[in-house]
C-alpha cells in the first residue's frame, strides 16, 4: 500500500499531499486510493473521459447547482463541478487499510443545525400545506445543515472520521473520502443514483426510514415501520420518480426489482433497484437523471422550484453525486455515481457541514421530519466524535447481489474487518420481514416489475398510429410514451412550451394532453393558458384527444365541469375505482379534481359520460365522442391496471374494424395478453 502510506504519511506532518479519494465500494473486499490532477469544469458534458486502458478515468465531484443544465431552478452558491483526473490507482485490503487510518478524534465546537429544529418544523408545515396541498407536487426535501468548526486541522479528522465509518457503519454504497484541496469530502452513503456497466442501467431508489439506537433493530417494531402507509407511499413515490428518469436513458425503460430491506448503523431504509439497457454517453445519462427524487422531491422541475423557494440557500454538494467514470475491457464507458448524502464537507479552515433533508408527503408531521434529520446526520457525526458511535460491526459475510435483466445474481465475499465483533444480524433474511415486502408489489403494475417482450402487448390495430404526447413539466410523460410503444404506437413527446412555437397539435392521430403541477383554473399561468387553449382547438377540430390528470382537469373545465381543490391531496394515492363498469387499481398523483352530480351531462360538444366518486361527486375519467380523460395516472407503478386502461382508452379514440371499445360500445374489455402484460 505505497500510495495510501505516502498520502497518510503527507497527512499526519500536516501538509496538503493534493488531491486524492479513498473508496470502498458496496461489496469491495478492499479500498481503492486514487491521486491524479484536479481540473473544474461548466458543464457535464466537460467531464474528462479519456480513451485508454481499462479501468477508473475521471472522478466528479458534481454540485447541486449543476441541476441548472437542465434547466432546472436552484440558489447558485458557485460550488465547482471538480474532475480529478486519474493518475495513481492502488487496492488495499480493507484490513490493512484500517490499521493504516488513524483513530482519533479531533473535537468540534460550536455545533448545532444552521436551522432550529422549530423553524424546520414550521418550514415543513408550510410545504405541506402550500405546496402539497395547492398541487404543486407529491413530495418534496427540504434540508438543514449542521456546522460546526474543528478544533485542528481538517484532513487528520477526515482520514479518522472514515476509519470509523468503516468499521462502525454498515449497508453504504460508498464509504468515501475525497480531497481537492480546496475541501474535504468525508462520509458513507447508501444510495446508487446510478451506474452504467456493460450498457446496463441501474438506479437504486432508497426512502421510507425506520430509527434505531445503533444496536440491532427490533423485529416488532421493523415489521410495523414495514407496513407504515406512509413509509411505503414514500417509496412508491420515489420509484415511480426514478423510473420516469429511466424512461429517458433506457430503450424500454426500467425494469423494478425488490423491494429490498437496507441496514444501516442507525438506520433501516426500504429500496428497489431499476434496470435497463441504454446506449448514451455516460455524461450524457448523469444529465437527464440530475438529480435523485430521493433529495429533490416530484414532479422533478417544479420540486427544484419548491426547493429554491423555500431553502434560499445553495446545498453545495448535498443531494449531488460523485462519478466515477471510465471505460470497461472492450472500450465501454462504464459509471458509478453515489447520492451525496450522510456526508461530511470540511474546509481547509476547518468549517464543518453535514447537510440532510427528509422526504415530506401529505402523511408527514413535523415533529417526525425534524426527528429523521437527527436520525440521518447521526451516523456522519458519531464518525466526527459527536455523539454515540454504533456498535462495532466487522464487515464480513457474503452479500447476495440481486439478479438483474442480463446478470445472474452473484455473491460477493468481503475480507473481515481488522476486529472481531459479534455475528450482524441480518433482519432481511427474517420470513416476516421478506413477506411483508414482497406484499408491498401486491397492487403495483406488472409492466414495470416483469422482463417485458417487446412483441407481448402489441395491438395489431395500434401498429404505425402517430401519438403526440404534450408534456406539462412532469416526466410522467416518458413512462407513457414506453407504454404507449409498448401497445404499438408511434410517440413523439412535446414540451407544451412548443404549442405556440409552432407545434400542431393535431398533427398526430391522437393527442395526449399531459400531467403537470399547478392550479388548472387558474388561466393565469401561461401553461395553464397555453394548455387550454389547445384543448379547445382539439375539441373544436373532433380530433382525438386523451388528457391525463392536469390535462383531464383542463378537458374537464373546458366541458363545463366544476374544478376544486380536494381537502386531502391525493398525491401518491392509489385505489379501486368503478371505470364505465370495470373495476381498475390505478395511483392518483393530484390536489385538484373535477365534480360532477351526475354519472352524465351535456356539454358544449355533445354528451359526456362519467366516472364518478359516488359521495362526493369527484370525476376520475371522462369519455366523449372524440375524447377522454383520466385523473390518474395510467402510467404510474401504482397503476396496476393502468396498460389495459390505455388500451381501452385509445381503442375508444382510434376506431378501427376490429378496435376494443371503439365508439358507440361499451367501454370493453382488452384481450387478457395486455391485461396480464
Amino acid at each position: 500500500m505505497t500510495l495510501l502510506r505516502h498520502l497518510l504519511d503527507t497527512v499526519a506532518t500536516g501538509a496538503d499531499p493534493g488531491p486524492f479519494a479513498l473508496i470502498r465500494r458496496e461489496g469491495a473486499a478492499g479500498l481503492e486510493v486514487f491521486t491524479g490532477t484536479l481540473r473544474t469544469v461548466d458543464r457535464l458534458a466537460d467531464i474528462p473521459l479519456e480513451p485508454g486502458p481499462a479501468g477508473p478515468r475521471t472522478l466528479a465531484l458534481v454540485p447541486y447547482r449543476q441541476i441548472a443544465e437542465r434547466g432546472f431552478a436552484c440558489a447558485d452558491d458557485g460550488a465547482p463541478l471538480a474532475c480529478l483526473v486519474l493518475a495513481g490507482h492502488e487496492r488495499v485490503p480493507l484490513a490493512e487499510a484500517l490499521a493504516a487510518l488513524p483513530d482519533t478524534t479531533v473535537p468540534v465546537r460550536d455545533g448545532g443545525f444552521d436551522i432550529s429544529d422549530a423553524e424546520y418544523a414550521a418550514t415543513v408545515d408550510r410545504v405541506l400545506r402550500d405546496e402539497i396541498g395547492r398541487g404543486e407536487g407529491a413530495n418534496f426535501v427540504i434540508h438543514r445543515s449542521y456546522r460546526g468548526t474543528l478544533a485542528g486541522p481538517p484532513l487528520p479528522a477526515a482520514t479518522a472520521a472514515l476509519r470509523r465509518l468503516l468499521t462502525d457503519e454498515r449497508g453504504a454504497y460508498w464509504t468515501f473520502l475525497v480531497h481537492t484541496g480546496d475541501r474535504t469530502l468525508v462520509g458513507a452513503s447508501p444510495e446508487r443514483h446510478v451506474s452504467v456497466e456493460d450498457g446496463l442501467v441501474m438506479m437504486n431508489p432508497i426512502s421510507g426510514t425506520f430509527r434505531h439506537p445503533g444496536a440491532a433493530a427490533d423485529r416488532a417494531a421493523l415489521l410495523e415501520f414495514l407496513a407504515d402507509p406512509k413509509e411505503i407511499d414514500e417509496l412508491y413515490m420515489v420509484l415511480d420518480e426514478e423510473l420516469k428518469m429511466m424512461a429517458t436513458v433506457a430503450e424500454h425503460g426500467g425494469q423494478v426489482l425488490g423491494p429490498y430491506l437496507k441496514e444501516m448503523a442507525h438506520l433501516v431504509h426500504t429500496e428497489y433497484l431499476l434496470a435497463g439497457r441504454g446506449s448514451l454517453d455516460v455524461r450524457e445519462v448523469l444529465r437527464r437523471t440530475m438529480f435523485a427524487p430521493t433529495v429533490t422531491g416530484s414532479p422533478m422541475e417544479n420540486a427544484c422550484r419548491v426547493i429554491a423557494r423555500h431553502e434560499r440557500r445553495g446545498r453545495g454538494y448535498y443531494a449531488g453525486v460523485l462519478a466515477l467514470l471510465g471505460v470497461d475491457d472492450t472500450g465501454r464507458q462504464t459509471l458509478d455515481a453515489p447520492i451525496l448524502i450522510r456526508t461530511a464537507e470540511l474546509s481547509p479552515a476547518g468549517a464543518l457541514r453535514v447537510s440532510v433533508g427528509a422526504t415530506l408527503v401529505r402523511h408527514s408531521t413535523p415533529a417526525g421530519e425534524v426527528a429523521e434529520t437527527h436520525a440521518k446526520a447521526a451516523g456522519v457525526l458519531a464518525a466526527l466524535g459527536l455523539g454515540p458511535a454504533a456498535p462495532g460491526r466487522a464487515a464480513t459475510g457474503i452479500r447476495r447481489e440481486p439478479a438483474v435483466p442480463g446478470r445472474a445474481a452473484t455473491e460477493t465475499r468481503r475480507e473481515p474487518a481488522e476486529t472481531t465483533v459479534a455475528a450482524e444480524v441480518r433482519l432481511a433474511e427474517d420470513p416476516a420481514v421478506r413477506a411483508a415486502l414482497a406484499a408491498r408489489n401486491d397492487i403495483l403494475a406488472p409492466f414495470w416489475l416483469e422482463q417485458r417482450r417487446p412483441e407481448a402487448t402489441v395491438l395489431p390495430w395500434l401498429a404505425g398510429r402517430r401519438v403526440l404526447v404534450i408534456d406539462a413539466e412532469d416526466t410522467f410523460t416518458g413512462m407513457l410514451a414506453h407504454q404507449l410503444r409498448a401497445l404499438g404506437a408511434s410517440v413523439d413527446v412535446h414540451a407544451w412550451t412548443e404549442l405556440g412555437a409552432g407545434l400542431d397539435p393535431t398533427a398526430a392521430d391522437v393527442t395526449v394532453v399531459g400531467p403537470g403541477p399547478g392550479d388548472p383554473s387558474d388561466l393565469t399561468d401561461p401553461k395553464m393558458a397555453a394548455l387550454d387553449a389547445t384543448v379547445e382547438r382539439l375539441l373544436r377540430a373532433g380530433h382525438p384527444t386523451l388528457g391525463v390528470c392536469l390535462g383531464h382537469q383542463v378537458l374537464a373545465g373546458r366541458l363545463g365541469l366544476t374544478l376544486r381543490r380536494r381537502v386531502m391531496p391525493y398525491q401518491g394515492l392509489h385505489r379501486d375505482i368503478d371505470l364505465f363498469g370495470t373495476v381498475r387499481r390505478v395511483g392518483f398523483y393530484s390536489s385538484y379534481t373535477a365534480v360532477a352530480e351526475a354519472a352524465e351531462v351535456t356539454g358544449p360538444y355533445g354528451p359526456v359520460r362519467l366516472a364518478r366518486e359516488a359521495a362526493d361527486g369527484a370525476v376520475h375519467a371522462l369519455r366523449g365522442t372524440t375524447y377522454a380523460g383520466v385523473q390518474f395516472h395510467p402510467e404510474s407503478v401504482l397503476s396496476r391496471d393502468g396498460l389495459a386502461v390505455l388500451a381501452d382508452l385509445l381503442g375508444w379514440l382510434l376506431p378501427a374494424p376490429a378496435a376494443p371499445g371503439a365508439p358507440g360500445t361499451a367501454y370493453a374489455a382488452v384481450p387478457d395478453r395486455v391485461a396480464e402484460a
